[in-house]
């Protein structure tokens, strides 16, 4: 493969417009006027026209004709792909353009093909929509590729309807008039120069997207083609033998692993029977049994057509080792899959050539080797949390299990929990793992998700080659600063150190990382800065950062929520039917004020008998979730005012997920109360959600990004913090001003509708779509974390060290409770894989 040098002395802005000449200088002249008449400014085009040895006298008419152009006279004819090479390393543009000597181009050619990279950075050359001379039909409009490797272009010589007008990502650019970056270009090598012509556009349109670009279809970019050469009068035996052999070529180099070890086989067959019939040789001409008597005449007469197929497969085999280090090459480097761009290959099973016989020989090859409707497999997905998956899930295992059932629509998906796994789903795999599971589960995958302590606990994750999404919605060091505030100090400091080094680490090695509002988004930007993230290589893949970090939120189902029972009203003692009923869904933990809201609860109740609030889950299902002191609190100041079961409720359990809606669906108002401090800053408050989903009026401290929205959008009403008045004021209206109440869930109807689960995760749908390591990911160094750190030192290959590291983190955390909570669910698995 010809590697280009990356040409010095390039100017930001100019776009090089490279011609390759051979035997056309009429329709060469031609084209360089028309591109005097683009609307781009003259001083940022240059034009390079590559003469490709025509010894014609085409270079002199060339000259006369331009002579302000940049003309360079090839030494010998290196066909298209080595032209193009030649013009572009002798040019100077930050953008280089390509088209046919025998095109013209509309005026706006220029401006939206440059435009569209322009536009968005990971867009690395635009594919030009090319109509015939007169601009009625189509030539080209995108491509599509079958197995055997034949590009072809399905919609050629259809009228221009405006089907086409839609701008979207396509497998490659026609060689005949694109844009391209000169920066990818130079990085990808350029075109092959094996390939003298047919298919270089191909091979590069590929290689672009592999390295995690991509090609961009710009139906606003046009070029008129007046005709295409034709090779004949070098032969036509001469074009079969370079479409098969390029077409050989390039699958071999650019199919994954997967792929190439199907079709190739079957490919490299259809190539030698294609040229068979083509030529209409007798290909039992050496067969004795069709011939028994034999013939001592050594040569045989067919035509050059017949040989095409079988000169190909023999140049393959000839330039094996150096193709195999072209494929090395490629597949090292590639950053995305098959399936990512399996999208834009269009119909693999389409046979190209119509010579008779083939199509059944195409069918046979097919079903013989069993290629089938699946040949390039989904991508390969593993969702992992730390929670607990049973049917009292809580928030980091719900939004687990949803982030699986979106992608599961697309993809093949694993959901695993490290701790325990109860649950089902017909459409992936529920799963408990330990480490040894874990770490096979992980070879199978191709993007690991996660959030958590995951990486931490299984540290060699971080050496993997796999792509990793990390979950950071949840700012776990922020909350431990309120969690454990009434720890010592140095416990306190130990806590938080530790967490922040495991969220570090996270941000060291993650690919794409998932946060949950925009202000969450501008905190770990700048953590991730302070990290070295944001550096070059990945700004200028993408300046806003977006394909680094971007937006997820919690979501809702988008189903309505349907009552299968009641839950609350007349089933709970103390609580009638007529009741208003405030709910409190979740769990109370430190960061929460359940206190403020008690003291508003027991001021209302003096004006309404009938207001009530349930507190909807008391019990975290995960066991390493430690009991916390607020919830003590909260039952101690509701005993103390004698509001316990008779005007406050107490639900000792989890609710399980698929009934909550029962809960929710019978009351009146949700409510979430939480002191002004940095954690709130940054919070999302995911029950407040649920309360959007079942149409509950809400009323929440001020704060965070859910208050704001609260107050913008009128969902209900947000209240200072720690103001048990205005609380109880606000409990008041939403309960009781039946006007005020009803316009408050219409507007909730309207809203909700951005956060069902599809919508909020659709930046983590897309990313899975097309996967890849993050920019910087290749000059990164693996991650030595202090996770890792602190277990080398205490003994990688002793089980019983490792444990007892692990006892020590946990106790940091989470105390002696925690460490026996850990130890008793470890056994439990243990025991339970023993009986299994």
């Amino acid at each position: 493969m010809h590697k280009v040098s990356r040409s010095t002395g390039v100017k930001s802005g100019v776009v090089s417009v490279v011609i390759v000449n051979y035997r056309g200088a009429e329709d060469t002249i031609a084209c360089v006027a028309g591109l005097r008449e683009l609307e781009w400014p003259d001083d940022q085009l240059e034009i390079v026209v590559v003469d490709n040895a025509s010894g014609d006298g085409s270079a002199a008419a060339i000259r006369a004709a331009a002579p302000d152009i940049t003309l360079v006279e090839s030494p010998e004819n290196t066909g298209f792909a080595g032209g193009c090479n030649l013009g572009i390393t002798s040019s100077c543009g930050q953008y280089i353009a390509l088209i046919n000597s025998d095109a013209r181009p509309d005026a706006g050619w220029l401006a939206a093909g440059v435009g569209s990279m322009r536009s968005d950075p990971s867009v690395a050359a635009v594919a030009s929509k090319v109509l015939d001379w007169d601009g009625q039909r189509i030539d080209y409009v995108g491509g599509s590729l079958n197995f055997v490797g034949q590009g072809y272009k399905a919609e050629v010589g259809q009228l221009d309807d405006g089907s086409w007008d839609k701008p979207r990502d396509v497998l490659f650019f026609t060689g005949s008039a694109a844009v391209i970056r000169r920066d990818v270009f130079d990085m990808l090598g350029g075109f092959d120069e094996q390939y003298f012509m047919f298919f270089e556009d191909v091979d590069l349109g590929w290689r672009i997207n592999l390295a995690g670009y991509r090609v961009r279809y710009e139906p606003k970019s046009i070029v008129f083609h007046k005709h295409h050469v034709s090779i004949a009068k070098f032969g036509s035996y001469r074009e079969q033998y370079l479409l098969a052999r390029n077409s050989l070529l390039t699958i071999y180099k650019n199919f994954g692993d997967d792929v190439i070890d199907r079709v190739l086989a079957p490919a490299l067959l259809l190539s030698v029977r294609n040229g068979t019939l083509i030529g209409q040789a007798d290909p039992d001409a050496l067969d004795l049994q069709r011939h028994p008597g034999g013939d001592a005449d050594p040569e045989i007469t067919v035509r050059k057509e017949a040989l095409a197929g079988s000169f190909a497969v023999d140049y393959f085999a000839s330039h094996l080792g150096e193709l195999a280090k072209q494929r090395a090459a490629i597949q090292a480097s590639r950053q995305v899959s098959d399936a990512a761009i399996a999208p834009l290959f269009g119909d693999l099973f389409r046979a190209t050539s119509m010579v008779p016989g083939y199509a059944d020989a195409w069918r046979e090859a097919i079903e013989a080797f069993d290629l089938g409707d699946s040949l390039i497999r989904p991508n390969r997905i593993v969702v992992i949390t730390g929670d607990t998956l049973s049917p009292q899930m809580a928030g980091p295992a719900i939004r687990a299990f949803h982030i699986a059932h979106e992608l599961a629509k697309e993809h093949d998906v694993k959901l695993v929990s490290t701790t325990t796994c109860s649950i089902s789903e017909a459409s992936f795999d529920c799963l408990f793992a330990d480490d040894a599971d874990l770490r096979d589960i992980v070879d199978w995958s191709d993007v690991l998700i996660f959030q958590g302590f995951v990486m931490f606990h299984h540290p060699w994750i971080a050496n993997t080659d796999k792509v990793i999404v990390v979950d950071i919605y949840d700012p776990m060091h922020l909350e431990q600063l309120e969690q454990l505030k009434s720890e010592s100090f140095a416990h306190r400091e130990s806590v938080n150190t530790g967490t922040t080094g495991v969220l570090n680490d996270q941000l060291k090695r993650g690919d794409f990382f998932l946060c949950a509002s925009e202000e969450q988004r501008h905190f770990w930007l700048g953590q991730l800065a302070g990290l070295g993230r944001l550096n070059p290589t990945n700004y200028d893949r993408d300046s806003s950062m977006r394909s680094l970090l971007d937006i997820a939120p919690f979501g809702l189902q988008s189903e309505e929520p349907t009552r299968t029972r009641d839950a609350i009203k007349g089933v709970v003692p103390g609580i009638a039917k007529t009741d208003k009923v405030v709910l409190w869904g979740g769990g109370v933990y430190n960061w929460f004020d359940p206190i403020t809201l008690i003291h508003a609860v027991d001021e209302l109740r003096r004006r309404h008998e009938d207001v009530r609030l349930f507190f909807l889950g008391m019990k975290h299902p995960n066991p390493n979730v430690p009991d916390m002191r607020m919830a003590w609190d909260t039952r101690e100041l509701c005993d103390r005012l004698n509001l316990t079961d008779r005007y406050v409720f107490f639900n000792e359990e989890w609710v399980d997920y698929t009934d909550r809606q029962n809960y929710l669906l019978d009351c009146d108002a949700g409510v979430s109360a939480h002191f002004e401090h940095v954690e709130t800053t940054f919070s999302f408050r995911t029950r407040i959600l649920d309360y959007m989903w079942a149409g509950l009026p809400i009323v929440a401290t001020e704060g965070d990004a859910f208050g704001r929205m609260i107050k913008v959008e009128g969902l209900g009403i947000a209240v200072p913090e720690r103001d048990s008045h205005a609380l109880a004021a606000a409990l008041e209206r939403v309960l009781y001003d039946q006007e005020f109440a009803a316009a408050c869930r219409k507007n909730i109807e309207h809203v909700r509708a951005d956060f069902v689960w599809d919508r909020a995760l659709s930046p983590l749908i897309d990313f899975c779509r097309r996967p890849m390591r993050a920019g910087d990911a290749p000059a990164r160094s693996k991650i030595a974390s202090r996770s890792r750190r602190r277990r080398s030192s205490l003994g990688a290959a002793s089980p019983l060290r490792r444990n007892l590291g692990y006892a020590k983190i946990i106790y940091e955390r989470d105390g002696v409770s925690g460490v026996l909570r850990q130890g008793t669910a470890k056994a439990r698995r243990l025991y339970a894989r023993s009986r299994s």
